[in-house]
């Protein structure tokens, strides 16, 4: 394939998806179950929900419950600022039902949430040698565009929720995905974004956790991105993750676990 075709194809997928990630970003799972807990309850996202009310985490808590820089090997964590923040009813969806996926995906809390704080985790660009920006742009070759672009960003949002609130919240985000899988058009700030299907994949941590792969499509080209949940106790961590590189199916886009585990063992 042609270094110009590869760049318009990849280039084309990724505006659909960053589209999903215009406020948000600027396998199996490395957090194995613990507590001899099967795989069954947090692998497959069926519920387990405390007996008793969960005490909410206060914001001072869940602050120190959030991701600092140091926590993911090989990354840059930022804290997000207030134009990273979409209001709940910013987000619009074609169909109600899907409506907690997409705010999943902007790091909107649901109701019952008492405080949330979020952060943006990026790998780090590797230097290995390889071909630049400039060389991608020059028209070097697709490998150009795989080594220069191939970094992922997650957007983490971590909300502390009141009783029953935080499993209810993620009960109702599960279902919500599972009746939404075979697609919906999220629309923020004016922008549309046409979601054409929902994948489930095994991910483990916390109390209970479940992630997918979301495609989304703009002009023909599609792009993937990746969301994660995890729950601990009334805490709810939403993680959505973009690779420019797998937008243009140029390598192969896993989920972002070692900070879905980072982010578990600061909640344990």
């Amino acid at each position: 394939m042609r270094a110009t075709a590869v760049r318009r194809t990849a280039l084309a997928a990724s505006a659909a998806a960053l589209a999903l990630l215009a406020t948000a970003c600027g396998g199996s799972s490395d957090a194995d179950a613990k507590d001899g807990k099967d795989e069954k309850g947090a692998a497959n996202g069926s519920s387990s929900a405390p007996k008793a009310p969960a005490k909410a985490l206060t914001a001072a808590e869940l602050e120190t419950a959030a991701l600092a820089q140091g926590d993911v090997k090989g990354t840059k964590i930022t804290k997000t600022g207030p134009a990273d923040e979409v209001p709940a009813d910013g987000v619009k969806v074609d169909k109600e039902a899907c409506l907690p996926v997409a705010h999943a995906m902007y790091g909107v809390a649901q109701k019952g949430a008492l405080a949330t704080t979020k952060r943006r985790v990026i790998d780090e660009p590797k230097t290995d040698g390889k071909k630049s920006l400039e060389d991608v742009a020059k028209g070097e070759g697709a490998d150009a565009f795989k080594d220069a672009f191939n970094l992922t960003s997650t957007f983490v949002a971590l909300h502390s929720y009141e009783g029953t609130a935080g499993p209810d919240a993620f009960t109702a985000l599960k279902k919500a995905a599972a009746d939404c899988a075979g697609g919906f058009t999220a629309t923020v700030a004016g922008t549309p974004t046409k979601v054409v299907s929902m994948a489930e994949e095994k991910i483990t941590g916390g109390d209970e956790a479940v992630a997918w792969t979301v495609t989304s499509e703009s002009d023909g080209a599609t792009a993937p991105v990746k969301l994660v949940a995890l729950r601990k106790g009334g805490s709810v961590a939403t993680f959505f993750a973009f690779n420019l590189a797998a937008a243009g199916g140029d390598v192969k886009f896993e989920l972002p676990t070692a900070v879905v585990a980072a982010q578990d063992e600061k909640l344990a």
